[in-house]
């Protein structure tokens, strides 16, 4: 291994530590690096019809945290009422559940042993008591100490600052790393690097659109056919819908239990799973081609490893993060692979070296 490999080797290792030591300031520079490069190729295009940089920067920055703030400010008090109301609506549900439960688990104990019966009650009771305990660590996690006001309040004034400076910047900064590389690598990098960029590109700017009209689907959908708070749990499940499979199958259950509770009989509970299974047809067969693209190269089993293992290092930061790191690593991978099968190690003649 040369010098330059330990260099580099060192360097990830070194940002990889300073990440985590940083991770609880991170969170507002991280977003607005997020928003810098989802809206640079809008810069780009004011820039190239004779718009000045700075000029184009501000208006784009401008125009979306106003978008984003009218949007929040009409949704966030509607959503947070169906919220609250489908947390207080919740007993009544868990209620006609074990109302509708009842007949099933009484034949259930008539087939058991009482010993068997009594297993599976402490099984329930573990499971019950260890969920509420992780759910309240959680909620401790995030109101303690008033970290949640610090971080909606630097959301709220740094993340404009980063996204205005980085998106001015950016092709400054661009041409200044592309400087700094080694002369005889940089041909590859700047290879590698652009299908970096296609595969973020494609997945950050593609996904963030899908989800937004999925929420959009599923609000209005499941609003239409009379769901009690159809609004919130569709918007809800169209924003976690980047979690492959996930985000759709926590919607649909959660839209199923409020139909058990609300509806009699079989149509409304078909009406719930067409809005659903008509929001994955148009999104696998129209919107994730057309705006994420087919060769993103990024597996769903990876994605959703990406999204834990971020989280669970670096908290919503890494979530995050989680994503645009997958697909770096996706990338170095596959170029790694096919220089391997390019080498004399796979080719069967460096095997006795």
């Amino acid at each position: 291994m040369n010098r330059r490999t330990v260099f580099i080797l060192a360097a990830i290792g070194g940002s990889g530590l300073l990440l985590y030591l940083l991770s609880g300031v991170l969170l507002p520079f991280v977003a607005g690096l997020l928003v810098a490069y989802f809206l640079d190729p809008v810069a780009n295009r004011l820039e190239r019809m004779g718009c000045s940089r700075t000029l184009a920067t501000s208006a784009i920055t401008l125009s979306f945290f106003v978008l984003v703030g009218t949007a929040a400010a009409l949704l966030l008090p509607l959503l947070q009422g169906q919220v609250m109301g489908l947390v207080a609506k919740a007993p009544a549900v868990i209620a006609a559940f074990r109302e509708q439960a009842e007949p099933l688990l009484e034949r259930l104990q008539a087939t058991l042993t009482e010993e068997q019966v009594a297993r599976l009650r402490d099984a329930a009771g573990s499971y019950a008591g260890e969920a509420a305990r992780l759910l309240g660590s959680l909620i401790g996690r995030v109101m303690s100490g008033g970290a949640a006001f610090f971080q909606i309040l630097s959301l709220l004034v740094i993340t404009p600052l980063v996204s205005f400076y980085l998106l001015r910047d950016w092709d400054r900064i661009v041409t200044r790393f592309d400087e700094l590389m080694p002369r005889d690598i940089a041909p590859v990098v700047r290879v590698q690097m652009g299908e970096i960029d296609r595969t973020i590109a494609a997945w950050v700017r593609g996904q963030a659109t899908v989800c937004v009209l999925l929420g959009a689907w599923y609000g209005i959908g499941l609003t239409l056919i009379g769901l009690e708070f159809g609004l919130g749990v569709g918007f809800l499940t169209g924003l976690i819908s980047f979690v492959p499979y996930f985000g759709m199958g926590l919607g649909l259950m959660v839209a199923l239990g409020i139909a058990f509770a609300q509806f009699t009989g079989v149509v409304p509970f078909a009406l719930v799973v067409g809005v659903f299974a008509a929001g994955q047809v148009v999104d696998a067969y129209l919107l994730t081609p057309r705006l994420v693209g087919e060769k993103v190269g990024l597996h769903p089993v990876w994605v959703i490893f990406a999204l834990l293992a971020g989280g669970a290092l670096f908290g919503f930061t890494g979530v995050l993060l989680a994503v645009p790191v997958a697909a770096v690593i996706g990338v170095l991978v596959r170029y790694a692979i096919v220089r391997y099968r390019e080498s004399s190690y796979y080719q069967g003649g460096g095997g006795s070296r």
